[in-house]
């Protein structure tokens, strides 16, 4: 006698999981005779389906990581400009000018400020810095014609630092383990709709069933031959 298999729905990742069991629902509804006798079951698994699509969203890369990255680089293209500038006026062969560019370079060692250092670490700095450049060494900046690089540079990395405010508290916002919980209640929902539709077989035989089955068992098939994560593969969730 017929019967729908079972699977391991733990085993897929995020983006397969939601797949199979939005298929799946829509295959339920499509059956019409079965969708109305296991209304009650279907209407829970399609709330459920419809909360893991909305955390499948949320655990997505914020938006604002994008616009973190565009900052980044125009703060860090300013820093090189400013940096390369400094050093190359060490030579000037006017006195003032090249003993103010010498103390701006070894303002910059002492930083030891790296672009491709960890973003917050150099966000840090060049709030430091960029205080000394307009506090006690905006005379030698001055000297330099730097005045409108250093303002421009401190905006940048401002806009940094407030981006990343912006999505401290987005992912603040979000729902801790959200994707685990929502995988944990549609996968509930599944396992007793196919305890219905199973025991409907076993007391009224496979006929009214059995393309639906069929189909739903092929499915399952093919998620566990192409689709199952191996343990070296298995995602972690961000959310969890």
């Amino acid at each position: 006698m017929k019967q729908i298999d079972t699977i391991r729905l733990d085993r897929l990742n995020n983006g397969a999981h939601f797949t199979f069991h939005t298929n799946t629902l829509a295959r339920v509804k499509a059956e019409t005779a079965l969708a109305e006798k296991c209304a009650k079951f279907v209407t829970v698994y399609e709330t459920d389906v419809a909360a893991e699509d909305e955390a499948l969203k949320i655990s997505q890369k914020s938006l604002i990581t994008d616009d973190i990255a565009a900052a980044d680089k125009l703060r860090d293209s300013l820093y090189r400009s400013y940096r390369k500038a400094v050093k190359g006026m060490t030579g000037f062969p006017v006195a003032n000018i090249a003993e103010a560019a010498k103390v701006l370079a070894q303002h910059i060692k002492d930083y030891g400020i790296d672009p491709q250092m960890q973003l917050d670490k150099e966000t840090g700095l060049l709030t430091n810095l960029c205080n000394d450049l307009t506090g006690k060494y905006a005379a030698q900046v001055a000297t330099l014609g730097f005045t409108d690089v250093v303002t421009q540079l401190a905006e940048a990395n401002e806009r940094v630092n407030t981006l990343i405010e912006e999505r401290d508290n987005e992912y603040a916002a979000r729902t801790v383990g959200a994707m685990k919980t929502a995988r944990t209640a549609v996968d509930e929902a599944y396992r007793q709709l196919v305890q219905v539709v199973n025991a409907f077989v076993l007391i009224e035989g496979e006929d009214a069933y059995a393309a639906f089955i069929d189909l739903q068992n092929s499915v399952i098939l093919r998620y566990k031959q192409d689709a199952f994560t191996r343990p070296e593969e298995e995602e972690e969730d961000p959310e969890a």
